[in-house]
């Protein structure tokens, strides 16, 4: 089985809890659950970057991608 990424390519983490990051991404804040962020994603808070999400986190949020990728599991 497979999974689409989909790559936020400038994303900042607001903030972190044990489940979630909250992220701004194109002026909006969004809770994003860590397990549907691709392990090499911005994840210090206060840090920008790349943010690899998955498809239907991205839907579930209406966030645009600037790319996607598509990994086997």
């Amino acid at each position: 089985m497979s999974k689409v990424w989909i790559l936020v390519s400038d994303a900042t983490l607001i903030r972190s809890s044990d489940r979630a990051g909250l992220y701004k991404i194109d002026g909006e804040e969004h809770w994003i659950p860590w397990s549907q962020i691709r392990e090499d994603s911005v994840d210090k808070d206060g840090e920008s970057g790349e943010l690899w999400i998955t498809e239907w986190i991205a839907d579930q949020k209406e966030i645009e991608g600037d790319d996607e990728e598509e990994t086997e599991e």
